[in-house]
């Protein structure tokens, strides 16, 4: 009777020993993936890119507000995205650049549903080749997170408790100063002008075609005319 218990026992501490592992191993994901995350995470410099920040997550569990982003030092411009299921307020600094957008929901957003904002952003060349961190704000019915921490150098950003979502920019992408991309001479309508050559060549073709076809003729009447001689005599 004693070896029974004593098994059922040790059966039950197993049990829930591999009960809590499998928690931790599900929870552990989770939790790295509990933050603002910012896609795409490249961009170039010099030109237009939008960036999407977004969150299946509210704080501790409370539904999400707002949202309330820091615009940095290196962006040249900086438009929100409208979209229907938030406001839009900004703070603009003395350049005409935000240097803060808020997007305040129309609707609380509950915890594990993924929702997203967006702004259209231009990197200064200044900032190519570097790490742009942009801080947000995420304001609850009860509480708030400010992800704003950034990595040290040797240091990763998911061992972060709230960690900035980070855009890495590179050079300025490549431009060929016509438009085209191709390198080539076009007109006024985009298209290729044709040689002087090939423009007189295209005007004598018609010229060509009808001789051709007019000694086509005289050479099947001739023909004709030989058959009918030969049936006379």
């Amino acid at each position: 009777m004693t070896r029974s218990v004593s098994s059922r026992r040790r059966a039950r501490l197993t049990v829930g020993g591999v009960g809590l592992a499998a928690a931790l191993v599900v929870a552990a994901p989770l939790a790295a993936s509990a933050h603002v995350h910012v896609t795409p995470e490249e961009a170039a410099a010099n030109s237009s890119t939008r960036l999407a920040f977004s969150f299946s997550h509210g704080c501790d569990g409370s539904p999400t507000t707002a949202l309330t982003i820091d615009i940095p030092e290196g962006v040249d411009g900086i438009t929100p995205v409208l979209d229907g299921a938030w406001t839009i307020s900004r703070e603009v600094g003395t350049d005409g650049i935000p240097t803060q957008v808020t997007f305040t929901a129309l609707t609380p957003v509950e915890d594990g549903v993924s929702a997203s904002v967006a702004l259209e952003a231009i990197f200064s060349s200044s900032v190519a080749d570097s790490d742009i961190a942009f801080p947000v704000l995420q304001t609850c019915q009860t509480g708030e997170t400010n992800w704003n921490q950034i990595a040290e150098e040797g240091q990763e950003a998911h061992d972060l408790d709230a960690p900035a979502p980070v855009v890495a920019v590179g050079p300025a992408a490549a431009s060929t100063g016509d438009g085209h991309g191709d390198g080539g001479d076009h007109d006024a309508t985009g298209s290729t002008p044709k040689a002087e050559g090939s423009a007189a060549s295209d005007a004598a073709d018609p010229v060509a075609r009808w001789l051709a076809g007019g000694a086509l003729v005289a050479a099947l009447a001739a023909l004709g005319m030989t058959l009918l001689r030969r049936r006379a005599s």
